[in-house]
């Protein structure tokens, strides 16, 4: 599934105020529980939370890919988010983070969330794509940086 299907605008965030782990999953949770009705924001937490207790999503270099399997979720959904703050999130370099990308897909989706997550990881591994998206703080920006295919020669 394409990225542009999974990321909407709406669901591009810069400026979220950081403080810890915890207070932006919670923000995210109460943020995709009013974008998407049938998501309850304590199980969307409840739920990310757990995943955390298996191994941090914070991949490095800044970066966090929190993701999820969800009961009530029809369609894989994906956020972004542009901290305002560096939060320590257990990295596995032990760097802090302010990219997070947070994803949520429904229970008995497995193929293709893993290969979402190795995609956005990709992604999240060119330099020149991190250094761009915290150049802005403009949604447009941020969601057309992501959601455009990597350059073939920045990668690999």
């Amino acid at each position: 599934m394409p990225l542009n299907d999974i990321l909407t605008l709406e669901r591009t965030l810069a400026g979220v105020p950081g403080g810890s782990k915890k207070r932006v999953l919670e923000y995210f949770s109460r943020f995709i529980a009013q974008q998407i009705p049938q998501l309850d924001a304590e199980e969307v937490f409840s739920s990310l939370i757990a995943r955390e207790r298996l191994g941090s999503t914070g991949i490095g270099q800044g970066i966090a890919l929190p993701h999820c399997r969800m009961r009530h979720c029809s369609e894989a959904v994906g956020t972004f988010i542009r901290l305002r703050d560096k939060i320590d999130f257990d990295a596995l370099d032990g760097q802090p983070v302010d990219l997070i990308f947070v994803l949520l897909v429904p229970e008995e989706a497995n193929e293709a969330h893993l290969q979402t997550l190795a995609e956005l990881a990709q992604k999240f591994s060119d330099e020149d794509l991190r250094k761009a998206l915290r150049k802005t703080d403009v949604a447009e920006q941020l969601h057309q940086l992501i959601t455009s295919p990597l350059d073939a020669s920045s990668s690999g």
